[in-house]
């Protein structure tokens, strides 16, 4: 199978060679509040979900399968209305 590779030639001659250091570059680099990494991206969710480990027939999981692409959320979801 043919996997797409970067390319990673380096084209960094020499200290002269190296790239100019502008406003752009240190918008996107790490924030820090003194020492503490200030961190970026999604906030944490306040009831996040919970991965688990879970033996199922294999009939029964074909068949959640077989309902189509969000099967795990419908699945989730008839757990949630048939819990105790």
């Amino acid at each position: 199978m043919p996997v797409n590779k970067r390319n990673t030639r380096n084209t960094w001659i020499g200290p002269d060679d190296a790239p100019e250091l502008t406003d752009d570059f240190f918008r996107k680099a790490d924030l820090y509040k003194g020492d503490r990494l200030i961190k970026r991206g999604r906030p944490k969710l306040d009831k996040p979900k919970i991965a688990i480990s879970l033996r199922l027939p294999p009939e029964v999981l074909a068949r959640w399968k077989a309902t189509g692409t969000g099967w795990q959320t419908r699945m989730a979801a008839s757990l949630k209305r048939h819990a105790p």
